[in-house]
């Protein structure tokens, strides 16, 4: 990896962690914002939907574009519309606007992180991959991590000052992606101009084996959402956890994520290879929702809770890895796809869970766990694309 390239990741990983620790900034204000304007819990389930059906949508079609006109202007322009979206949420007081800004920074999310995956694809080799994209994946929990804290501190001297700091962390990483980062031909990776290159052919994509890993990362999205969507009701209802219990959990998840992703995903995936890493953290993931259905005391919840979450963290960059190796071109479409089956989980995951919630506390966890199993059974179909 040349000078320029190292440079070129180091900015996407520094512009992607400042991206998600301003998302999460406005985590802890949007309680108090549906009291402070006295919004209804609907509202803030469709404001919500509305930014995860924006990246459902755009994400693909982002990604073929961005295969046309290079990465650079599209994640210039998504993290243009990112701050767009922070600065109308913390200028108006009006549901509506609220809901554009929420439409907007979808946009944004399915020009970033997608664009930014495949960026990395394209400059890396098939062995430098899994690290690079281990720490874009760092990067992002990084941020959600951190965000909250800090939103919460700054809340304290106004609930619209997370929006507005937001809003400057994203401009900020416009610009560092504006003035430093490579062309994509100064990083060796020639796309051809827009007017040259012919349309990419989605049904180029459609083989067997990619059809196989789209199908998996569309079933184990319902299967993740809906253990994350209603985790905290959970614990809460059922083991008695308190605020503090629940973030303690979160921050030792936080910790042990970042170590796995930075230190171990490269030297797991080196060792085991993509496949077995995803159906062995499947398989640990499992084990841990069942132990949380049989557990009996705090800490088997926590230690159960601990390995479903840190093989989580782990599924999500081994599937993107094995991803982008199953084609030198077309790296946007197919992350754009990635993004959008894991916001169809996103969506539909802890409404499902949330619905059998209120039948029985155990029914979701049973759901999920079979969405879990039939995850595992997948793994056992795909193949490696250097065996193909």
């Amino acid at each position: 990896m040349n000078v320029k390239a190292k440079r070129a990741i180091f900015i996407l990983v520094f512009s992607e962690f400042l991206v998600c620790l301003g998302i999460s900034l406005v985590i802890p204000v949007m309680p108090f914002l549906k009291n402070q304007l006295h919004l209804t819990a609907a509202d803030m389930g469709i404001m919500t939907s509305l930014y995860a059906l924006a990246q459902l949508i755009g994400s693909p079609i982002i990604g073929m574009l961005s295969d046309r006109i290079g990465r650079r202007p599209l994640l210039v322009l998504g993290l243009a519309l990112f701050m767009v979206s922070e600065f109308v949420f913390a200028i108006s007081n009006q549901l509506l606007m609220f809901d554009l800004s929420r439409i907007i920074g979808g946009i944004s999310g399915a020009m970033v992180v997608p664009t930014a995956m495949a960026m990395a694809a394209d400059i890396t080799t098939e062995r430098q991959r899994a690290r690079v994209i281990g720490w874009l994946s760092a990067s992002f929990s990084g941020g959600l991590i951190l965000g909250p804290g800090i939103g919460g501190m700054l809340a304290n001297v106004s609930y619209k000052l997370p929006f507005w700091c937001a809003g400057m962390l994203g401009f900020l990483s416009m610009l560092i992606m504006l003035f430093f980062l490579p062309r994509e031909a100064e990083l060796g990776h020639h796309l051809k101009q827009a007017t040259e290159q012919q349309p990419v052919r989605w049904q180029k994509f459609m083989t067997g084996p990619i059809i196989l890993l789209l199908g998996l990362i569309l079933v184990s999205a319902f299967g993740l959402a809906g253990f994350e969507g209603i985790y905290s009701i959970y614990v809460n209802e059922v083991f008695a956890f308190s605020i503090n219990n629940i973030a303690v959990v979160l921050i030792l998840n936080g910790i042990i994520s970042l170590i796995l992703q930075v230190v171990f995903f490269d030297r797991l995936v080196e060792w085991l290879n993509e496949i077995r890493v995803i159906r062995y953290s499947f398989l640990f993931s499992t084990i841990g929702v069942v132990w949380i259905l049989f557990a009996h005391t705090k800490v088997e919840v926590v230690i159960a809770t601990l390995l479903v979450f840190s093989a989580m963290d782990v599924i999500r960059p081994a599937v993107t890895t094995l991803l982008t190796k199953f084609s030198r071109d077309g790296q946007g479409f197919l992350n754009g796809l990635n993004m959008s089956l894991t916001s169809v989980g996103n969506i539909i995951g802890p409404s499902m869970a949330g619905f059998l919630l209120d039948v029985n506390y155990h029914y979701p966890y049973i759901i999920v766990v079979i969405f879990l199993t039939l995850s595992v059974l997948l793994t056992y179909a795909l193949k490696h694309p250097k065996h193909n």
